[in-house]
């Protein structure tokens, strides 16, 4: 499967700017929507990830906080099917939450898909494995896992450019009074136009149908690729995010997906919510 994150022309119609902090479960419940979109119509938008440093702003240090997040964790786990456990608030708590934000920008240094992947794995560890991604040694790992040149990746974390990268995205985050994540910011090439802005978490077909109104021409649906596939391209997914993708019920994923663990092709993983997926790399 080439990569949706690529496809099609390099210079494409629209851009697409998802606003997001690295901690936060709304960002991490939206990726089954993300997906679909990029694999259905990557090939007429660019995605650019910025980091609107909302929940590190957030008085971190307080017991009482500390609860109100975990609490936001479990429901909105529950409610989206993408896990995340509120215990970590508890256990393992963030401590130095600009950081995570930091690293992401450290790994885009290395290039938009480098970045992408980073971001991803980074909210595998937390969200999954209540792992404290302000750990310096759990942000290496991440960038390990990654693929990254990870003494470039430590380099560019103590640099000046990954911490102006970051304030560049504050920037834009205030120029755009963007005030929710996540929230998505669909442009075109007309730079005249203002872009649409969506906050929160829609149907996938309100974000259709913004692309077809943003589009000259109606756009064309990219064939998906089979699941299997899908699970070799993206190495660890939800059934939630298979479900949304190719519409379908998450009992009928986890049917497919216990046929693929026969196979030897998929693992579960555990997860508090929902059920998680890795691909088994053949040897």
């Amino acid at each position: 499967m080439a990569s949706p994150h690529c496809h099609g022309n390099e210079k494409k119609p629209l851009e697409l700017y998802m606003f997001l902090d690295p901690l936060c479960p709304e960002c991490w419940a939206l990726e089954p929507i993300i997906k679909k979109l990029t694999i259905e119509y990557g090939r007429y938008f660019s995605i650019k990830h910025v980091l609107s440093g909302k929940l590190a702003a957030l008085n971190m240090g307080r017991k009482k906080n500390y609860e109100n997040i975990a609490e936001l964790w479990e429901k909105t786990a529950s409610r989206s099917g993408m896990s995340c456990d509120g215990n970590l608030w508890f256990e393992n708590p963030i401590s130095s939450p600009y950081l995570a934000s930091i690293a992401i920008k450290a790994a885009e240094l290395q290039g938009r898909k480098s970045g992408i992947r980073f971001l991803r794995k980074l909210q595998e560890a937390l969200f999954l494995e209540k792992q404290n991604v302000s750990s310096f040694e759990v942000l290496k790992e991440c960038a390990r896992e990654t693929g990254l040149d990870v003494v470039e990746f430590v380099a560019d974390m103590h640099s000046e450019s990954a911490a102006k990268a970051f304030q560049c995205d504050l920037k834009i985050t205030a120029e755009m009074e963007v005030e929710e994540i996540p929230t998505l910011v669909f442009f075109n090439e007309n730079i005249e136009e203002e872009g649409i802005k969506v906050t929160g978490y829609y149907p996938y077909d309100i974000y259709e149908q913004i692309l077809e109104e943003m589009l000259p021409e109606q756009p064309v649906k990219s064939p998906l690729p089979d699941i299997e596939e899908f699970l070799a391209y993206f190495k660890l997914v939800a059934s939630k995010e298979i479900a949304v993708v190719y519409d379908m019920t998450e009992t009928e994923v986890n049917k497919i997906m216990k046929k693929l663990q026969l196979k030897q092709v998929a693992e579960p993983v555990p997860a508090k919510y929902g059920h998680f997926w890795k691909y088994c790399v053949k040897n």
